[in-house]
C-alpha cells in the first residue's frame, strides 16, 4: 500500500479518485476534462491524495488551501475524503489523514481542518478515531448561480 500526493501528471489517478467518490457519495455528477483534472493538480492551492494498492487507486482525499488575513500560515480544508467500498475499515483512511497532516505541518500550514454533516454518522466516528482534536457544530449556507457551467 502507498499513500502519494499526485502531481499534474496523474489526472488519470485523480479520474480514478472522483471515481471512488463518486460511488462513495452516490454522485451522478460528470467529471471534468484530463485537461481540467491536470490543471487544478497543478495549482499551487489544491492538493490530492492517494492511496494505491498493487498500483490501482482505491481511496484518497482533496485538499484546498485557504490563506488567512490573520495568520501568515495557510490552512488546510479537507474537502472529500473516500475508500473504495471494498477497502473500508482496514485503517486506510487513518493512514490517508495521517499522510496529509503529516505533509500539511512539515509544509508550514497552520492547521488543517475538515467538516462532516452531523448526521453522517460513519464520516463522523472516523474524524473522532483520528488525530482531529476539536469538534464545532456550523451550518454550511449554499447560493446556487443558475447559469450554466
Amino acid at each position: 500500500m502507498e499513500v502519494k500526493k499526485l502531481d499534474k501528471q496523474e489526472a488519470s489517478d485523480f479520474r480514478s479518485l472522483i471515481e471512488i467518490f463518486k460511488t462513495v457519495f452516490e454522485n451522478d455528477e460528470p467529471i471534468a476534462s484530463d485537461e481540467q483534472l491536470s490543471w487544478l493538480l497543478a495549482n499551487p492551492d489544491f492538493m490530492v491524495f492517494v492511496v494505491k494498492l498493487n498500483n490501482k487507486v482505491i481511496g484518497g482525499l482533496t485538499i484546498y488551501v485557504l490563506h488567512s488575513y490573520y495568520k501568515t500560515k495557510p490552512l488546510a480544508y479537507v474537502y472529500d475524503v473516500g475508500i473504495a467500498p471494498n477497502f473500508q475499515r482496514r485503517g486506510l483512511g487513518k493512514t490517508l489523514m495521517e499522510t496529509a497532516c503529516n505533509f500539511c505541518e512539515i509544509n508550514g500550514f497552520g492547521e488543517l481542518y475538515v467538516e462532516a454533516e452531523a448526521d453522517d454518522t460513519d464520516a463522523v466516528n472516523f474524524y473522532r478515531k483520528t488525530a482531529f482534536q476539536q469538534q464545532m457544530n456550523a451550518m454550511h449556507f449554499t447560493y446556487r448561480f443558475t447559469h450554466n457551467n
